[in-house]
């Protein structure tokens, strides 16, 4: 009998419901977050129709609320080829190669997510994936119990495991083995109260780094944090309070623009929550938290070093009182980077999908030859030029969200090398380079267009 498979779209859209539903139950805050999203960007688009427009016209707002990322933490190189094992099966690949150890967090990450463009509008779910990197504890001791303790973990089910090496071999999963697969994959991800450790491991762990305690001291990589998609962030900072949340101080990312670009982040503080240590102790852990993401247009490789470098120029101001001053500091700094979307596109700074508007279809209908340039098609209405949505994230930022959930507590930078080689040793593959996916989406917008158009 022949198999009927379903698509790994399918399959990252139940797990990634299914992931939000448990976080939901786990952590009810976040459900309150939802709830603030929704009403900001309903808000938001009510009072914008020309936005409504563009998104609609982008595909964007089909995908608004399915947008979300999640963020997870492992300990082994084992664990992590795993995961990227896992992921394939929900059409995720390893996008990018983010070392936040610069930022004083003992970590290395990329972010698994759909790549093509069709994947992409049918759900963009992504799971930041970090790596500890045990040789930056620092005490010889601690660094031979912590790698001890982790390779006595195994992260997975049973179940979990055959079905992964099912799907390996069927090259995917009929309904009912793909409702199984996500089930039993959620377990991975599920919060554990219990830790596997004693009391006096994992203060010994967290006085190293708190994230070296939330990786190394619990049955696996419990879900950190989820993250909804907001049209307005800095809506979304303001009224956390009234909807009984307690904000990060400030808006990690880019200041407010008339164009966004890239990804602009903030979160509502890590919570404190009950854990039994092995000794039977009873005590409390800080990690889990709620984020919230809005997306702007992906830069291409010139844009990203114009914006890193205004980035750089920024961190060497002094520290602002505040959220709002900090984003007016910020302001002033990024001036020097266009805020409209012509400019962004003639100047190469960002990337954009082009395709045959409805004045160019009835023109082409009527006969009418086309312009041959690019520039005068869009000039004359009969192509339009849509942003492309970044769908990555930013090492500076994300260390900002870690670090803010740590405590508020500001590590110095690790002095150790950026080590990409053996972060995709672990991982078992190469991570795929972003700014070639988003050329990728582009030209083959461009290429579409010139068929339609007999060129």
């Amino acid at each position: 009998m022949t198999l009927s498979l379903v698509s790994p779209d399918e399959v990252r859209t139940a797990f990634s419901q299914a992931m939000s539903d448990m976080y939901r139950h786990e952590v009810p805050q976040y459900g309150t977050l939802l709830e603030l999203v929704a009403d900001i960007n309903a808000k938001t688009l009510a009072a914008d129709p020309e936005l409504a427009q563009t998104l609609a016209a982008g595909g964007e707002l089909e995908r608004l609320d399915v947008e979300r990322h999640g963020a997870i933490r492992v300990g082994t190189a084992e664990e992590l080829s795993l995961l990227r094992r896992v992921f394939a099966l929900m059409g995720m690949e390893p996008v990018g190669y983010y070392d936040l150890s610069q930022a004083g967090v003992p970590v290395h990450s990329t972010a698994f997510r759909p790549v093509d463009e069709a994947a992409l509008k049918r759900n963009p779910f992504r799971v930041f994936t970090s790596l500890l990197r045990l040789e930056l504890i620092s005490d010889d001791d601690l660094r031979r119990q912590a790698t001890a303790i982790l390779a006595g973990r195994d992260i997975f089910t049973q179940e979990a495991r055959e079905l992964l090496e099912l799907g390996e071999r069927q090259g995917g999963f009929d309904a009912h083995q793909a409702e199984r697969f996500v089930g039993a994959i959620l377990e991975t991800f599920r919060w554990h109260q219990d830790a596997t450790v004693d009391h006096a491991t994992y203060q010994a762990l967290h006085d190293a780094h708190r994230l070296v305690a939330d990786v190394v001291c619990f049955r696996g990589p419990h879900i950190n944090h989820l993250t909804p998609r907001t049209l307005d962030i800095d809506a979304a900072q303001a009224a956390m309070p009234a909807y009984g949340i307690d904000p990060k101080a400030v808006i990690e990312g880019p200041p407010p623009r008339r164009c966004p670009i890239l990804l602009r982040q903030t979160s509502f503080k890590a919570l404190e929550e009950s854990i039994r240590f092995a000794g039977r102790d009873d005590g409390t852990h800080t990690a889990r938290f709620g984020e919230i993401e809005q997306r702007g247009i992906a830069l291409t490789r010139a844009g990203r070093e114009r914006y890193d470098a205004l980035l750089a120029r920024s961190r060497e101001l002094p520290p602002a009182a505040d959220n709002a001053a900090h984003q007016r500091q910020l302001g002033e700094v990024f001036a020097d980077l266009p805020d409209d979307l012509d400019s962004l596109r003639q100047q190469g700074l960002a990337y954009f999908r082009y395709r045959l508007s409805d004045t160019g279809h009835a023109a082409l209908a009527a006969g009418e030859t086309p312009p041959a340039d690019l520039d005068a098609l869009i000039a004359r209405h009969w192509v339009e030029a849509l942003p492309i949505t970044y769908e990555d994230f930013l090492p500076v930022s994300a260390a900002g969200i870690f670090q803010s959930n740590l405590g508020d507590t500001r590590h110095a930078a690790y002095a150790s090398e950026s080590n990409q080689a053996a972060f995709e040793l672990a991982l078992g593959r190469p991570v795929l380079d972003e700014f070639d996916l988003y050329s990728r989406l582009e030209e083959d917008s461009r290429e579409r267009l010139r068929q339609q158009l007999g060129q």
